[in-house]
């Protein structure tokens, strides 16, 4: 079976891309309708794997788990999306990343009961200092990007709830878990759609764009979920979190967002505290 580290850091990358990906068709289309045709892309694909790949008979606490995850996914997706209309992606994402990381560190050492190595637990607050720097605005943007944080701070206790979910099912569900997620989230966006009153309205080319991004989102969960049945849920969240190093990279080479030397400091602390993670 591959690393546990590597699966984590490869649930990051996809998640990266999906939030990239994800924030310019947010800003192009209604967000809410980006969101659902997404979570409902990934349902279909999940399904489909899992009766091609999974055996598994789930039981019900483990499809449970799986569409608490969902419902966090709904709300991080959403306030994440809407955060991003308003909001530079270099602030926007990793903030909602910082949540995602601490919840979840907290409950795995309070209540899991885990215990991560000396260089792991340096590498947790490594890690959150490097969100922190990471996602640090300049003090010409506070004003106009106060609304987005909000909205990221938000959907970081969704993504949280997502990560601590989810890794509660059992080895023994397999993949279903994951569909049940997919499953909860978009039965979770709808009502926003509705409310919204645009319907699904989107050209076809954003349409398809947001279902493959969907695809790709619960490709990073199943790394996720792979990375926690084979070491601790704190490590996996933490190194899955590092998502928003991606989108942060890609704002400034392609969108040519100026990150400063605060958030470049924190991109440097990112590198050494996978280093230390994947250590511990």
């Amino acid at each position: 079976m591959p690393d546990p580290t590597m699966l984590a850091l490869g649930s990051a990358l996809c998640y990266g891309f999906v939030d990239f990906a994800g924030g310019l068709l947010a800003r192009r289309a209604d967000f809410a309708a980006v969101a659902f045709v997404g979570q409902a892309g990934g349902f279909v694909f999940m399904l489909g794997a899992v009766l091609l790949l999974t055996p598994a008979d789930p039981s019900m606490p483990d499809l449970v788990w799986g569409a608490a995850s969902g419902l966090g996914t709904a709300v991080g997706m959403v306030f994440l999306y809407r955060g991003l209309i308003g909001g530079a992606m270099s602030i926007v994402v990793p903030i909602s990343a910082v949540g995602s990381v601490t919840l979840p560190v907290l409950v795995g050492v309070t209540l899991l009961d885990e215990r991560p190595s000396v260089p792991a637990f340096a590498g947790i607050g490594l890690a959150v200092l490097a969100l922190g720097a990471v996602s640090r605005s300049g003090a010409g943007d506070a004003e106009g990007t106060k609304p987005a944080v909000r909205d990221a701070l938000i959907a970081s206790a969704g993504f949280a709830v997502q990560y601590l979910a989810l890794a509660q099912a059992a080895p023994e569900a397999g993949l279903w878990p994951v569909v049940a997620s997919r499953l909860a989230a978009t039965a979770a966006i709808l009502p926003v759609v509705i409310r919204r009153g645009n319907g699904v309205r989107l050209p076809w080319r954003f349409a398809v764009g947001s279902a493959a991004n969907g695809c790709f989102a619960a490709l990073s969960l199943v790394l996720y979920l792979l990375a926690t049945r084979q070491g601790l849920t704190t490590i996996a969240v933490v190194l899955a979190s590092f998502y928003p190093v991606v989108p942060v990279v890609l704002g400034i080479v392609a969108l040519r967002e100026r990150p400063g030397p605060v958030r470049s400091a924190g991109l440097v602390l990112a590198a050494a505290a996978v280093v230390l993670l994947g250590y511990g």
